[in-house]
């Protein structure tokens, strides 16, 4: 079954489809059931130039954050389907603090990060030294590796928002990956509309210069995908 088009606010170049996955926070069960919903829908109405992004925030305060990078390194979710895999401020955030950055990791200790150590079999109150160690290299190195936008058509993917008033090629890294109020009271054309996550709402937030797909399943509500083709868009859930 078709998902149900409404309108978009961009536009994407014919043959192309994007797939945009928002905050996941180590709901691995919820990430898996939705890749199994995009590879479904890809195989119904196949597309020339399909893309699947994920937004950032793949760990932290959800039970399985390793199973979620396991899964993400495991693949794509249908035979050729290229995949992005965006850089969250938690992403960020763990970097810091398995580099031993004080403050980072009294924050990951406070935002997440507990449930995170523990899906490694880590001890959050153990000493921090050790806990690179402990987490795989795989998974040290995807995190690493994470991108902080990509742009499609009349899209840009991120993972927070951008600056208002700065030009898009000079957005800072920080606010890719932090910023809030500034950029959700923005009405300004950004000069793309911007697809982003990490300010959870209770439904997808569609606005003419932005779509926002943080709908907080790790708060028990559901996991959301955006389904970007011409000038029309559709979601899926989990």
């Amino acid at each position: 079954m078709s998902p149900a088009f409404q309108p978009a606010p961009g536009r994407l170049p014919a043959g192309h489809r994007v797939y945009a996955v928002g905050d996941v926070h180590g709901c691995a069960e919820r990430l898996a059931a939705l890749h199994r919903q995009i590879a479904a829908d890809l195989a119904a109405r196949p597309v020339a130039r399909p893309l699947l992004v994920h937004l950032g925030d793949f760990v932290d305060r959800g039970p399985d954050s390793a199973g979620v990078l396991a899964l993400l390194l495991a693949g794509p979710p249908a035979p050729g389907l290229p995949v992005v895999n965006l850089m969250g401020n938690h992403e960020r955030t763990m970097l810091d603090a398995l580099a031993g950055e004080r403050a980072a990791i009294t924050d990951w200790r406070f935002h997440g990060g507990r449930e995170a150590l523990a899906s490694w079999g880590l001890d959050a109150d153990a000493d921090p030294a050790g806990w690179a160690e402990g987490i795989p290299l795989a998974h040290r190195e995807f995190v690493a590796g994470l991108a902080l936008s990509h742009a499609v058509g009349g899209y840009l993917f991120v993972h927070a928002g951008v600056r208002p008033g700065v030009k898009l090629a000079a957005q800072e890294p920080d606010d890719l990956l932090r910023i809030r109020h500034a950029f959700l009271n923005s009405e300004a054309d950004f000069g793309a509309v911007v697809v982003h996550g990490h300010s959870p709402s209770r439904g997808p937030v569609v606005k003419a210069n932005r779509i926002g797909i943080d709908t907080g399943a790790v708060f028990g509500r559901e996991l959301t995908c955006l389904v970007l083709e011409a000038d029309r868009l559709a979601f899926l859930s989990a």
